[in-house]
Parts: C-alpha cells; structure tokens; sequence
C-alpha cells in the first residue's frame, strides 16, 4: 500500500519549507475537525493539531515508509493528545463546581440550527471515548470501518459494536429531537 503523503514527507524530513506549508495545508483541516469533535473546545483542538505537527516534524527526517501511512500515524497521534486532554479534565479537583449555564433553547423559540447543532455536541462529549472516538473516525472524519478499526486497534467487529453502542446512545440522548 502506497503512502501519498511519501514524498512531500521526505521534503519536509529535508527542511523544505514549501512541503511544511503544503503538508499543513493538507493535513490541517481533518486534524482541528478531529480534535474539535473529540475535545469540544476549538481551542484545545487547535493547541492539538500544533502539537501533532510538532511531533510530525521530528519524526519526518527518520520516516521509515512502507510501515503505517503517515496519514495514519498522525491522526493516532492527535488521538492520543486528545485522550491525555480528555483524562486532565477528569483529574481537577475543585471546591465549587463552575456554574452552568441552561444552553437549552427558549421555551418561546423552537430549535435552530445552531441549537441541534450544540444538542448533538452535547450528546457526543457525553459518549463514552472510545464510541466518541468511532463515530467521529466514520462520520465525521469518513475514514472506512477498516481504516477506523486499524487507527483505533481493533477489529472491525469491535468498531462495528461501538459504533452500534455509540448510535444507540445518540439516538436515546436526541430522541425529543425526531423530525427536526
């Protein structure tokens, strides 16, 4: 399986600075959309992708092709980040816990776009990760059931149940929502 990433790698392993700017440039977008969608916090999600990248930079001059794709290993290493996030926000410890805001909608206003929108987010930060982290690969990053199933270490049976307890969940969390 060829790599398309192979060659601008190899340019970026070199120090060019226009592979830098075209592997960003490629890569960017999938990663903020990834970590926004596991993180719910844009800017976490940005703080992610820079980190990644980081580490993509020091891994690109002794990338070894033939392995795992580039694209691959990458998206792994967002993950990651995102997990370690994810269990630093589980870690803190306070007195007082913040005040929430009702982000519900007004009772003398139906749902907007923006309002199911925020629903559905709700609904998936309140997934548990690893479903979080297999829908986000299929739907919202497209990646096949294989491709999703080899990122994440599991076979596709396992994705497959996931993403079954994952729509389940959804779908229970929305279901005042059918017909919007």
């Amino acid at each position: 399986m060829s790599d398309p990433d192979e060659e601008l790698l190899a340019r970026v392993g070199d120090g060019d600075p226009a592979a830098v700017r075209a592997l960003v440039a490629r890569k960017l977008p999938r990663l903020l959309a990834l970590a926004g969608r596991m993180l719910g916090d844009p800017a976490e999600a940005e703080d992610v992708a820079q980190e990644a990248f980081v580490r993509a930079w020091k891994q690109a001059p002794g990338w070894r092709p033939g392995g795992a794709r580039f694209d691959t290993w990458l998206h792994r290493v967002a993950l990651n980040l995102c997990y370690d996030r994810l269990r630093r926000r589980r870690e803190v410890v306070t007195d007082n816990p913040p005040e929430q805001p009702d982000d519900g909608p007004a009772p003398d206003r139906g749902l907007e776009a923006k309002d199911v929108g925020d629903r559905v987010a709700a609904a998936m930060r309140r997934l548990p990760d690893r479903q979080r982290e297999a829908i986000v690969l299929c739907h919202y990053q497209e990646l096949s059931n294989i491709e999703a199933a080899a990122m994440m270490g599991v076979s596709v049976e396992a994705l497959e149940s996931l993403l079954g307890r994952g729509r389940r969940a959804l779908r229970a969390a929305l279901s005042d929502m059918v017909g919007v």
